[in-house]
């Protein structure tokens, strides 16, 4: 009997240049939305700081064009124009054409990089339209374009120059139906808060580098700078500058050995929250690795040490722990490293052993002798983490009556929660609903198959201002984490959840928003990883409904109200239903417009930036009032269709 799937030496394709870019882009750059888009800025401006690294690079210029380009312009030594020996072009034809080609692989060209795998500029290269190369060498311009990673033309010399560096410039290659070529990108829209708070890190972690960002898109050009000579003191700074420190300025601690790098900067405030971010040669690392486990072992170790050598903790007492050590303090671990090891692709943990023991030693040293230099800093730190401590134990107590039960023990939920017949984690949904009202028509219009309620009585709690074991405390707080079933903390376990929608279902107004933002806090102070795999969803209720005649449309904004009355006429007189809030609605307008799957409208809360979402849940729910109204004010006109 013939086979019909013949599988032999013909069908094994090689795909040649940077087509394999193109095929599967990705493998390259993480996906082909706007956060791969912005990740091709990222390659480019990794190169330059990594000229910067070497000692030959100081500024770096970013520009957002007109028609879609981005220019990234250095002043590092350029890229090589010379002939490649082994390839016979020009070695900067060869790293915008070859992948893995590039002075990172254990040549003199880089000692530290972040660009370890040699792909950035030629990924660049592949996944554009259009690029355009300058080098500026040997009093020489010299210039090549590429047309989706080919080359148009060969290395030539366009000019004379007395500066040095290299300036590039891409078009994205952007879907948009008119082109033969399929394109890559979904959007081709940079957005410039994004690429601002990338660079604003980039130049906390590389002291003295200036990195300037213009925008040419709009009408009136907006330009940052950001320079800081403090490097990552500035940068524990500016994340407390919404805080009240304990002491001031921040312990800086920095070292060399065996041609690594380390810094830390740290310090605490009042605060109950830790906000501790770790980077290896400037690829911030959000799950940490030896560089991270170092750093913590290291200052448990200094803060008992001590504690007990001056009496603050006695003999028959327990050792503070990392958690009680580490509350409301703000840190900054970089190390930079000739071969840094990461796991994955996505470069998210470190995982050389030898920098732990590195990093360890030089903390343990540099704290010891801070802390016996500052006794009245050293005081207040150890106030702070008694206090943690004492709360810690607390909370324990509290948190056996947390505890997620079985299936067999579903009595133990909470009495309020109206929960689903569905078992399947993956088919259901909870809408976290405020006040009995909204309450009672959600549990009447829902699918009981799928999905489950679950009211509150009022305004939780804000945890960004309180101990966990007061809100652990809190019934509201008790309801959702017993309900939800995963734990919280560092015992949270996704695995266990029992909805992979968990939708916040307020009112649209103030009082909505507001709720909605203490219930997001929540979510990201105990249970951060609900918002970062995808679980949160905020549903979006109607303002109104217009009826005119037998029609009725449901509108969700002032502006989507204005647009209709504009279409059917001033003189169509439609009766306009304004909504007040969820309970206003009967039980099947609510499924109508805001649960029913086929018809409704709500959006997935993501969290795009780790300390970028810090800062901004510290300034919209922490202690300052005054930064929170400037935040307000400047922001305002983006809220321009909130009803107030």
């Amino acid at each position: 009997m013939q086979r019909e799937n013949h599988y032999d030496e013909s069908q094994i394709q090689v795909l040649e240049g940077l087509e394999a870019v193109r095929r599967r882009p990705g493998m390259y750059i993480g996906s082909t939305d706007e956060r791969g888009l912005h990740h091709l800025v990222y390659e480019i401006v990794d190169n330059a700081i990594d000229e910067a690294l070497a000692g030959f690079c100081d500024n770096i210029e970013v520009t957002l064009c007109k028609d879609g380009s981005v220019t990234v312009k250095d002043n590092g030594r350029g890229f090589p124009v010379g002939i490649h020996p082994k390839m016979g072009r020009p070695a900067v034809e060869v790293c915008l054409t070859v992948l893995h080609a590039g002075g990172k692989f254990g040549g003199e060209g880089y000692k530290v990089s972040g660009g370890l795998h040699g792909v950035g500029a030629s990924v660049v290269n592949g996944l554009s339209s259009h690029l355009q190369v300058n080098v500026y060498q040997d009093g020489k311009v010299y210039q090549q374009e590429y047309e989706r990673g080919k080359i148009l033309y060969d290395l030539k010399v366009v000019g004379e120059t007395d500066r040095t560096g290299t300036t590039i410039r891409f078009w994205p290659d952007v879907k948009t139906g008119e082109d033969p070529e399929p394109g890559i990108f979904e959007t081709g829209d940079f957005d410039f808060d994004t690429l601002k708070t990338r660079f604003r890190e980039m130049a906390f972690l590389n002291a003295g580098i200036r990195i300037e960002l213009t925008d040419d898109r709009g009408e009136e050009p907006r330009t940052e700078v950001f320079h800081y000579e403090g490097g990552i003191v500035s940068f524990v700074e500016y994340l407390n500058r919404h805080k009240t420190p304990l002491f001031a300025p921040p312990v800086y601690i920095s070292g060399l050995k065996n041609g690594s790098t380390v810094e830390v900067a740290l310090q605490w405030n009042d605060s109950f929250n830790e906000s501790v971010f770790s980077f290896a040669n400037n690829i911030h690392t959000p799950e940490g690795g030896t560089h991270l486990a170092g750093f913590r072992n290291a200052l448990t170790r200094v803060i008992n040490d001590y504690a007990r050598k001056n009496g603050m903790l006695k003999a028959n007492d327990a050792n503070l722990t990392g958690d009680d050590v580490r509350e409301g303090l703000t840190a900054i671990v970089s190390v930079k490293l000739v071969e840094p090891q990461f796991e994955g692709q996505t470069k998210t943990k470190l995982g050389n052993s030898e920098i732990r023991p590195l990093v360890d030693s030089m903390v343990s040293e540099k704290m010891a002798t801070y802390l016996e230099e500052n006794p009245g800093s050293a005081r207040a730190v150890l106030d702070k983490c008694l206090s943690a401590a004492r709360a810690r134990e607390a909370a324990r107590k509290a948190r056996d009556l947390t505890r997620r039960k079985t299936a067999l023990e579903s009595a133990a939920l909470p009495g309020k929660l109206a929960d689903c017949s569905e078992r399947d984690p993956a088919k259901c949904e909870i809408f976290i609903v405020e006040g009995d009202s909204a309450g009672g028509s959600a549990k009447q219009g829902r699918d009981r198959h799928f999905q489950a309620i679950l009211p509150l009585r009022g305004k939780i709690l804000n945890v960004e201002k309180t101990r966990i074991d007061r809100a652990l405390g809190n019934a509201e707080i008790k309801a959702m984490i017993t309900a939800f079933g995963a734990g919280f903390g560092k015992e949270f376990d996704p695995s266990k959840l029992r909805y992979h929608r968990i939708v916040c279902m307020t009112d649209a107004d103030v009082d909505g928003n507001h709720i909605r933002i203490l219930l997001l806090t929540f979510f990201y102070r105990f249970m951060p990883k609900l918002i970062e795999d995808g679980y949160v969803y905020a549903a979006q209720p109607p303002l109104y409904k217009v009826t005119r005649g037998k029609q009725e449309q449901y509108v969700y904004s002032d502006s989507q109200l204005q647009k209709l009355l504009d279409e059917m006429g001033r003189d169509a007189k439609p009766e306009i239903q304004r909504y007040k809030g969820l309970g206003e609605m009967s039980y099947q307008q609510l499924w109508d417009t805001t649960m029913n799957p086929e018809t409704r409208s709500m959006y997935r809360v993501e969290m795009k930036d780790a300390i970028a979402a810090d800062e901004l849940f510290t300034l919209l729910m922490g202690d300052q009032v005054e930064p929170r109204r400037e935040f307000i004010e400047q922001n305002a006109k983006l809220v321009a269709d909130l009803d107030i």
